[in-house]
């Protein structure tokens, strides 16, 4: 199943390598990314208290450069759906608000206990970890999907690794399905 738009959760923007393949995706135009100025809140915060080394200056350049470069990715005026909504973390009432308010097919995201198939069906919208999205990319947009991972391994220059370090690192970002696949039928 394709999902030409889709919300992406604080949890998938909080990797390096993970956020970094789906930008590329995008760019290259695999899918259609949506986020929230609250999601990018949300992952810059826990990133600065999982890395307190890193600097929120940097992380909110990162965040200003993903919208420059998406520039329909940002949804604003969600809000208004909030209160309708019902989930088991009503914490996370405002990333289905901000999907549905950005049109979106899916919401990728690691947390699926906490948006129920049941909640979301109302709103057309489906809960999607993101191995399996990833590797409905590549099954679905293989060229354009290759292209982009090659995008990203060049862009890795400080410090560099080889592709298999990078299939590595996504690996330990929860994508040993994506990466098998990659082995498998892509030769990587």
């Amino acid at each position: 199943m394709t999902y030409p738009m889709a919300l992406l959760d604080a949890c998938v923007l909080y990797s390096a390598p993970l956020r970094d393949l789906l930008m590329w995706l995008a760019i290259e135009g695999v899918y259609a990314p949506k986020w929230s100025e609250m999601i990018h809140q949300e992952w810059i915060q826990n990133l600065l208290e999982a890395r307190p080394d890193l600097l929120l200056d940097r992380l909110e350049r990162t965040s200003k450069l993903m919208n420059a470069r998406n520039p329909d990715a940002l949804v604003k005026d969600f809000e208004h759906h909030i209160p309708s909504i019902t989930l088991p973390d009503a914490d996370d009432r405002h990333i289905v608000a901000a999907a549905i308010t950005g049109n979106c097919d899916a919401i990728v995201t690691f947390n699926l206990k906490d948006f129920p198939d049941a909640a979301l069906a109302p709103y057309r919208l489906t809960a999607v970890h993101p191995d399996s999205f990833i590797l409905q990319c590549f099954m679905d947009s293989p060229t354009s999907s290759l292209t982009a991972l090659r995008q990203q391994h060049q862009s890795l220059r400080s410090p560099p690794c080889t592709m298999a370090e990078l299939l590595q690192k996504l690996i330990r970002c929860g994508l040993s399905k994506t990466v098998a696949y990659l082995q498998t039928e892509c030769g990587l």
